[in-house]
């Protein structure tokens, strides 16, 4: 393990160039990263990026909370990704969401944007959930329960 490795605390969420990334432990005591896959929603290893994320080497590389880490993975998967069934429908209703504060040139309310945060925690375990059932190792939906 390199002293970088031990002084992290995992997990650990990131922002890397505008992309979800999270270490955590494995169980020989090192890390593994995992990068948000815009096209499938899964986790793709990261672990090539580990240092530049550690060392902040790219200038992209933004430290996140549980609950941010969470929202960000959200916003992602709801705009790039399209499918059917109750996770897609709650993306449509957050873009609704969007559309009408868009349109009428103003940030979301109190309660829209309490509606998205719910809205986005929920459909992070339904899509983690599937993640795991299919065999993604980078899955975790417990996340979203140290983001409430």
């Amino acid at each position: 393990m390199t002293s970088a490795e031990e002084e992290v605390d995992l997990p650990g969420y990131y922002e890397y160039y505008r992309t979800p990334v999270k270490m955590v432990a494995t169980p020989d005591g090192g890390l593994t990263a995992w990068r948000l896959d815009k096209k499938t929603g899964g986790w793709q290893p990261a672990n090539d990026i580990i240092d530049e994320i550690l060392f902040a080497i790219g200038g992209e590389v933004f430290v996140r909370t549980p609950a941010q880490f969470v929202q960000r993975t959200e916003a992602e998967r709801g705009r790039y990704l399209k499918g059917e069934g109750p996770i897609f429908a709650l993306y449509e209703t957050v873009k609704a969401i969007d559309d009408v504060a868009v349109a009428e040139g103003r940030p979301y309310t109190a309660e829209e944007a309490a509606l998205i945060a719910g809205i986005r925690r929920r459909t992070f375990v339904m899509f983690e959930e599937q993640l795991q059932q299919a065999g993604d190792p980078g899955a975790d939906p417990t996340i979203a329960t140290a983001a409430s």
